[in-house]
């Protein structure tokens, strides 16, 4: 009974897992088929934000709400994952793991983000400014109409910066340290904080827990993402490491985000780069510190530049899963 009752280890199911997503990604089919776990987070989000989000209310109150939503999202996604992980648990040690590992690579995002990021620098080149626009959009939320070609290229980056630390460091963090519930529950709090963490009329009282406690449970993750980078740095030919760690040091505390400067200015000197700084979001402007010392013209090249630091800093995080699983005992 006690076997049944015992999910597959967190490490091993992490190392799959990223392994499983790299080569393959979330194919295109089983998304049109039955979504994905972040459409049904989300789905679940809308629905709350409908039904107890009410503009009426005091500001109080509708915080309130948002805390009581927040449980809830957290509560249905613990128990299904959870159950989920028994269940994959009572199969035995390797149909077990294998299976929680096929169900965890639809946690982290390493080849979707790729993908995202090359086609900004391929449509810039093919399509030149208005191409590049169009793929930028799909992976930020600032008004591309406003971006020259440098501005988008820095955006492109810091995206990829940005999402290697909530949309694969982060969850596979998680995954690791609480199994698929672990990823699950972070994957439910980011999703939260993307749909109402804003600072909107209408989501800056209810999505208010959602957006602190994203800020928090990133926090680990934003500085081992600086980390991983600096050492991919160390490793590929044209980056710098000890720049990209000064940059670390110097700018990331200034950055509006408490976890978004990190990844961003590492990237930054990494590639001799200034990222981050002011830039438009629809028709405002918001005003940040600039992360690194390097040029602000940015080109489609150092688009490919990054990549190749962003692949070898999955390879790196890939590695350290795979260590830390060999000096962990299997319970």
């Amino acid at each position: 009974m006690a076997a049944l009752l015992h999910p597959p280890d967190s490490l091993p199911v992490l190392v799959l897992a990223l392994a499983i997503e790299a080569a393959l990604g979330y194919p295109d089919r089983l998304y049109r088929l039955a979504g994905h776990p972040v459409t049904w987070i989300g789905a679940l989000i809308a629905t709350l934000d409908r039904r107890l989000n009410r503009e009426g209310d005091p500001e109080g109150r509708r915080r309130i709400a948002g805390v009581l939503a927040l449980g809830l999202v957290l509560a249905a996604t613990g128990f299904a994952a959870s159950a989920l992980a028994l269940a994959c648990g009572a199969l035995g040690l390797l149909p077990g793991t294998l299976l929680c590992a096929l169900l965890a690579a639809s946690l982290p995002a390493q080849r979707s983000l790729h993908d995202h990021v090359a086609r900004v620098a391929r449509d810039l080149d093919r399509d030149g400014l208005p191409g590049g626009r169009r793929a930028v959009a799909m992976i930020v939320g600032r008004n591309p109409e406003t971006l020259d070609e440098a501005a988008l290229c820095r955006a492109a980056i810091e995206s990829l910066a940005e999402n290697f630390s909530d949309g694969i460091v982060a969850p596979a963090f998680w995954l690791g340290a609480g199994g698929l519930p672990g990823g699950a529950l972070y994957k439910a709090i980011n999703t939260a904080d993307s749909m109402i963490g804003h600072r909107t009329p209408r989501h800056e009282a209810f999505g208010w827990a959602a957006a602190r406690l994203d800020d928090l449970v990133n926090l680990p993750a934003s500085r081992l993402t600086a980390g991983l980078v600096v050492a991919a740095a160390a490793l590929t030919p044209g980056a710098s490491a000890r720049a990209a760690l000064d940059a670390v040091r110097r700018d990331a505390g200034r950055h509006r985000s408490p976890n978004a400067g990190f990844p961003e200015a590492a990237m930054a000197g990494a590639l001799g780069l200034r990222l981050a700084g002011p830039r438009v979001y629809g028709t405002t402007r918001v005003e940040d510190a600039w992360m690194g010392s390097g040029r602000a013209e940015a080109t489609g090249d150092d688009i490919v530049r990054a990549l190749v630091l962003y692949r070898r800093a999955c390879l790196l995080l890939w590695g350290l899963a795979a260590g830390l699983a060999c000096l962990v005992p299997v319970a």
